[in-house]
């Protein structure tokens, strides 16, 4: 805008952009100073940045709890979760964004001074407390992509000790197991074992027979003792209730196998948004994350003390011009500090010219309208009694035919 003693810049879009999300007035601030401007594309782009650090923060904290679980530090990414991280990463942008804009464009400027008093303070607890928890929803997932490497680290470590602890686990519950079958093995085994050594001495003595001298009587004998003890060997093997024992323990063998097969997934699995907010602290120690935190905070709520700061500006003086021109053509008055309330403090009085009017035109309507029903029935009743004087009797009768026809 263009006058004699004074020239605004023109505005770019990027202006624009951080008026609107600031919720400040384009026309207004058109036609305002250029330290308005200023003021307000500052306020929009913290706005614009809390709510972009809130959609980078929500989609990381997203990926990490939904992408497949593995190695701490040999985990590759996993591009639909990517993608699904994104998306939700830009809703919830949107959804801080907004949230972050209401509570600025909602917080006033207290009493037009640069002091924030007492009572400003209470004012702007509400928005202050909101403004504090989405700090703290941003900075978490912020700090533990900070601290990635070491996190990583940390949580291999985790994860190898689960594993371990896992794998001495499933070791004691399945070879207590183990053990008892092999017990019932035992006297079968013994035999066994005896058996099988007496066969392979038979054996021996058989080779050295036939090869010393030739296959005569005595080689004949041991093979026919060899194939007797064979036989005992092979009776013991097919014994049902052997055969039995040493499926179970093979079936438990399985189980303990595929238990020990999984220890890894399962020592995966302690890679969660939790596990890694708790190491980030452990690595980080209390005061770095405090800090980080409190750095957030700063950004979100700079905006809200910032409004409470500011003094009353031309665009301030605009915007009560253009309220005060809306409510005259409505007719609507206010008298400002017209009563005090029963704690003595001065209160507004809201007078609607227009709501009165026509609350005034109804009633004056009803009164005329009550008015010229009682005159009605005045007149009405002045007729009917100049019929009774004039003819009882007729009268008497057009009531009595009234009845009848009734």
């Amino acid at each position: 805008m263009t006058r004699d003693y004074y020239q605004l810049p023109k505005s770019s879009s990027v202006m624009r952009f951080l008026w609107k999300c600031a919720g400040g007035d384009r026309y207004l601030l058109e036609r305002a100073t250029y330290s308005d401007q200023i003021k307000y594309m500052c306020l929009g782009g913290i706005v614009f940045a809390t709510g972009a650090l809130a959609g980078i923060a929500g989609g990381y904290a997203f990926y990490t709890i939904f992408e497949p679980r593995g190695s701490a530090i040999e985990n590759p990414i996993d591009t639909q979760t990517v993608f699904t991280a994104i998306f939700f990463g830009i809703i919830w942008g949107l959804m801080i964004f907004n949230i972050d804009r209401f509570i600025v464009t909602s917080t006033g400027k207290g009493d037009g001074t640069e002091a924030i008093t007492m009572g400003e303070l209470k004012s702007a607890l509400p928005r202050i407390l909101m403004g504090m928890i989405i700090a703290m929803t941003i900075s978490k997932p912020v700090e533990i992509r900070m601290f990635k490497t070491e996190i990583d680290i940390k949580l291999r470590e985790k994860q190898i000790e689960q594993q371990t602890i896992y794998i001495d686990k499933v070791n004691a519950n399945f070879n207590e197991e183990i053990k008892n079958k092999d017990k019932e093995l035992i006297k079968f085994d013994k035999d066994l074992g005896l058996k099988i050594g007496r066969h392979a001495e038979l054996e021996k003595q058989y080779i050295e027979e036939a090869r010393i001298i030739t296959v005569g009587p005595r080689a004949l004998a041991v093979k026919e003792q060899m194939d007797a003890v064979g036989k005992e060997i092979s009776d013991i093997k097919n014994n049902p209730e052997y055969s039995r024992i040493k499926k179970e323990k093979k079936i438990i063998e399985d189980r303990r196998e595929k238990a020990l097969a999984d220890t890894e997934k399962v020592a995966n699995g302690l890679d969660g948004l939790l596990e890694r907010i708790k190491i980030a602290h452990e690595v980080a120690g209390f005061w770095i994350s405090l800090f980080i935190t409190l750095l957030f905070m700063a950004i979100e709520l700079t905006p809200i003390f910032f409004k409470l700061m500011l003094t009353k500006t031309t665009y301030d003086y605009l915007a009560e011009n253009r309220d005060e021109l809306i409510k005259a053509e409505y007719g609507i008055e206010v008298k400002y500090d017209y009563y005090k309330d029963k704690q003595g403090v001065e209160k507004h009085l809201t007078v609607n010219h227009e709501a009165e009017r026509l609350i005034f035109e109804k009633i004056e309507v009803t009164k005329i309208q009550r008015e010229l029903t009682e005159y009605a029935v005045q007149k009405y009743k002045e007729r009917e009694m100049k019929k009774i004087d004039e003819n009882l009797d007729e009268y008497i009768k057009t009531i009595n035919a009234d009845e009848q026809s009734s």
